[in-house]
């Protein structure tokens, strides 16, 4: 690190807390190469209760803020949220809509959730504000864990109801009290206590880390989530497990009392004066060594090891699929250093509004922002080959170009789309698109492999045409799926391109070639005379009483058919 070293800067900070927060922002923005770095930035759900207002909403929000709201969470699970806000408006009949009220009471009529009886209606004044603050309050006893009551409340009604023989009714309250059922079930896992805690430890190997957190609120457990951490050889635990306490709480908008850890770590009292600071509220760090609370850490070292261990097979698998697949295109082929290929098709219905994509992989993977789309300018008509010939041409000669420019006036070679060439270039096609390809490149003076995707005759793909043979590899190869998905890829793209250009060009009318003839007086002439051979047939005096056409318009739509037609009996 010390020979890339060109300045330093220094910033004098009042105290350590402050030198802390400091640092903290500083690694945030530049993300220095030497740090050890959070690799995941998540925002995690919220359930908001707007106790704000004369009349609250629940809603589900991703950041806390100081606005005389109630919030519960984090949660882990969106999914989760969204199914507990559901029930709560289900159940206690919380309104949805976003209407100011009382200020906009009956001034719209009333939503379809009042229809439907999952509203009480209080947009139009059909809840006192003091029966809509009891239902809040049920809602938020159910949000503090009192589900019981809730349910057996849900079982009497459902029990009344069957008496009475609504059985429609029974199966909703019935409905309900399953969905209660099943936050119950999430929520087996207590503490003796009811405080709010984060146990957290980690797991790691020469090259990654994943640190494990579990979320314990209101002495439940709502869920786990793991971060991995970039780091370099040699970092102490305890400085990985302090990078992280810094780095995650820092973009954290929810604190929680207490923090326990696996190791103690570096500037431990400092930190909690910052989270302190930061919670507005005592925030301990602690290192558990013995009872339920160590226990509830080992769990959460169990559950990173188990998700290094998970993550480090998927690695391999990935790995297997793209880079090893490269490698086995590369002995196929006899050719080293593959790691950009692009791909070519063409698309048109009969020639009809030909083009062409490009489509770019890199080490075995999709890049898609450097994808390209071509519209044929010079080609007309159904050529396959001439259309390949100029859409490769435009493309290497862009960038032949850009990088000459960039050159001429001294400036950095930036390698983008245009102007960084693939190391191998594959051909929707086998021997004559090919060689379409390699006419292109020698005239640019570009040395590039050409390869073209062979199709078998169920037009699924057979294998490589490469220096004037086809290579055939096993169909279950990673090297074969690796081209499959490439072929298809360069299809796709070509496909959709063609297919949004005839989308616009079937909105298309003849009208919209007459001088004069707008959107609106294109609409009004079909409207009128509901056809456009009357249209064609029509006089000027008929053209005349269309709504909204004046007499120059008339005479221009009038000339238009009738001088053509004239024209072409002529020819």
């Amino acid at each position: 690190m010390v020979q890339n070293i060109a300045w330093f800067e220094y910033i004098i900070t009042g105290s350590e807390l402050e030198a802390l927060v400091l640092e903290s922002n500083l690694i945030k923005e530049h993300r220095p190469k030497y740090n050890t770095m959070l690799k995941d930035d998540k925002n995690y759900p919220y359930i908001k209760v707007t106790t704000n207002e004369d009349f609250p909403r629940i809603m589900l929000v991703r950041k806390m803020k100081q606005d005389h709201c109630k919030y519960f969470g984090p949660y882990t699970s969106t999914g989760a949220v969204n199914d507990t806000i559901e029930l709560l408006r289900k159940i206690f009949k919380i309104r949805t809509c976003n209407r100011k009220l009382p200020k906009d009471m009956g001034k719209d009529r009333p939503c379809l959730y009042y229809q439907i009886k999952q509203c009480n209606g209080p947009c139009q004044g059909y809840i006192s504000k003091e029966d809509y603050g009891k239902q809040i309050e049920e809602a938020l006893g159910f949000l503090n864990g009192n589900y019981k009551e809730v349910a057996q409340e849900l079982q009497k009604k459902m029990e009344e109801v069957s008496a009475q023989l609504e059985f429609e009714q029974a199966m909703e309250y019935r409905d309900l009290l399953r969905s209660i059922e099943k936050i119950m079930d999430r929520q087996k896992i207590n503490t003796k206590g009811f405080e709010d805690r984060d146990m957290i430890a980690m797991a790691k190997d020469k090259q990654d880390a994943v640190v494990a957190v579990f979320f314990i609120r209101q002495g439940k457990l709502l869920g786990r989530e793991h971060f991995h951490m970039d780091l370099n050889e040699e970092t102490a635990d305890e400085e990985i497990l302090g990078a992280f306490i810094k780095q995650f709480y820092a973009g954290t908008p929810y604190l929680p009392a207490e923090i326990f850890l696996e190791y103690p770590i570096e500037d431990m009292e400092i930190i909690e004066k910052w989270l302190s600071k930061k919670r507005d509220g005592k925030v301990r760090l602690k290192v558990p060594v013995r009872g339920q609370k160590h226990r509830m850490v080992e769990m959460a070292k169990e559950n990173a090891e188990n998700i290094l261990r998970m993550d480090r097979e998927k690695i391999k698998r990935e790995e297997k699929r793209t880079i090893g697949a490269v490698h086995e295109i590369e002995q196929l082929l006899g050719i080293r250093g593959l790691k950009r290929m692009e791909a070519f098709d063409i698309s048109n219905i009969s020639g009809f509004q030909t083009v062409a994509s490009m489509v770019v992989f890199e080490k075995g993977k999709a890049r898609k922002r450097d994808y390209r789309k071509f519209r044929l300018k010079t080609i007309e008509g159904p050529n396959d080959y001439a259309s390949m010939e100029e859409v490769l041409t435009r493309r290497f000669l862009h960038g032949k170009k850009e990088l000459e420019e960039m050159e001429k006036e001294g400036k950095d070679v930036q390698l983008g789309s245009f102007t960084k060439f693939p190391d191998l270039l594959l051909m929707d096609g086998g021997k004559g698109q090919v060689n379409i390809a390699l006419k292109v490149l020698e005239k640019l003076d570009i040395h590039i492999p050409v390869c073209g995707m062979v199709k078998d005759d169920n037009h699924r793909t057979r294998g490589l045409y490469y220096n004037n043979e086809e290579i055939i590899f096993p169909r279950n190869s990673e090297a074969f799926l690796l081209v499959t998905r490439i072929q298809d890829e360069a299809h796709r793209f070509a496909i959709e391109y063609h297919r949004s250009l005839r989308a616009k060009g079937q909105v298309h009318s003849v009208l919209d070639d007459i001088k004069g003839v707008g959107p609106k007086r294109r609409k009004a002439l079909m409207k009128h005379f509901k056809d456009i051979s009357m249209i064609k047939t029509a006089s000027k005096e008929e053209l005349m009483q269309v709504p909204g056409m004046d007499q120059k318009t008339a005479a221009a739509v009038y000339d238009f058919f009738h001088f053509s037609m004239e024209q072409n009996m002529i020819k």
